[in-house]
């Protein structure tokens, strides 16, 4: 019987995770044979869950409107994970503060005794480090509009904070994914207009009202998020809001900068092996140093404040190598490298 009570909590578990499930892939889930699985879902139905069959080849379930969870179960584990993500949860989403310490509060108030010391072990206190390259924080509203369009398959209309002059005509998307990468949200979309994929920064979106004219979602695979994002130079990104910002163009493939530059970061395309890389610190030899870190050629540097900072950098280092300490010293042919790296 203690069975038969736990397969139904993972049953009707699995039911809220998924929007619907094929009857063959829920009942190798469970381990248990297409006729248990029929017996359960009529288990939960007599308990009050509203579980919808669904029709096509195998059937399939979803939990219908009304459906809920019966109070948590956690173990240890699960207790010190919740409170651990509640507390060091990211600070990108605002209007969610107190929501995130009511929820803390109230899971500690049904856990039991042991769970609740257990998951009181861990007070964390999160202070910013300013090389985090933090985004504008995302309106909770905005983050729901997205995220429901997603869920119910609907087409998103919105307008798109740019630099374009004017007023635009609204964004029409096929909206698939959310994913959030160096502390920012990026919506993946494909735009109805031009028909291609798109990546849209979340905090640029201004949701209009709901469309309600139904998509069909089409598969994207992690290589593709990858590609759309973490090695896309037209993210939407926009300079981090820093007291140095410069420009100057490395040459190497915009999709290769995009990838390995930190948050906070523009990467214009400019050839097959050239790009334009606009980055921000909080000094202007920080600056030169994110540059350096790419390790190849570049020109057009601007502003002057940075360029001057390179040649700060070249001096010093040229004084470093030549005073090597503890009287050692630098081969020839590394000698050699160095002044014609400088």
């Amino acid at each position: 019987m203690a069975d038969t009570s736990a397969r139904i909590l993972r049953l009707l578990s699995l039911l809220e995770a998924r929007i619907e499930w094929a009857g063959p892939d829920l009942a190798e889930r469970l381990g248990v044979s297409p006729r248990t699985l029929r017996r359960d879902v009529d288990t939960l139905r007599e308990l009050g869950y509203p579980v919808d069959a669904v029709k096509g080849p195998g059937g399939g379930y979803r939990l219908g409107a009304g459906g809920k969870l019966p109070p948590l179960v956690l173990d240890d584990d699960q207790a010190i994970a919740i409170a651990l993500a509640l507390q060091t949860a990211p600070a990108t989403v605002t209007g969610i503060d107190d929501a995130v310490t009511r929820a803390l509060t109230t899971l500690r108030q049904v856990m039991p005794a042991r769970l609740r010391a257990a998951s009181e072990a861990f007070e964390v206190t999160s202070l910013r480090n300013y090389w985090e390259f933090s985004a504008p924080p995302i309106d909770v509203a905005t983050l729901q509009a997205v995220g429901s369009a997603i869920r119910t398959r609907r087409i998103l209309s919105f307008d798109h904070a740019d630099d374009q002059p004017g007023f635009p005509p609204p964004t029409e998307v096929e909206p698939h994914h959310l994913v959030v990468w160096a502390g920012r949200w990026y919506l993946i979309a494909r735009d109805r207009a031009h028909h291609r994929w798109r990546t849209y920064r979340v905090d640029r979106i201004r949701p209009r009202m709901p469309t309600g004219v139904p998509f069909t979602p089409q598969p994207l695979t992690r290589d593709d998020l990858t590609r759309l994002v973490v090695q896309n130079p037209d993210r939407g990104d926009t300079p981090g809001r820093w007291q140095c910002v410069g420009t100057a163009t490395l040459h190497l493939p915009a999709d290769v900068v995009a990838r390995w530059a930190p948050g906070g970061s523009v990467v214009t395309p400019v050839g097959p092996d050239r790009c334009r890389l606009t980055i921000g610190g909080w000094s202007w030899a920080g600056v030169a140093g994110l540059f350096i870190t790419f390790d190849t050629d570049l020109d057009d540097v601007t502003p002057q404040a940075l360029a001057d900072a390179f040649a700060a950098i070249h001096h010093r280092l040229r004084v470093a190598v030549r005073g090597v300490p503890d009287g050692g010293t630098v081969t020839e042919s590394a000698w050699t490298a160095i002044q014609g790296d400088l």
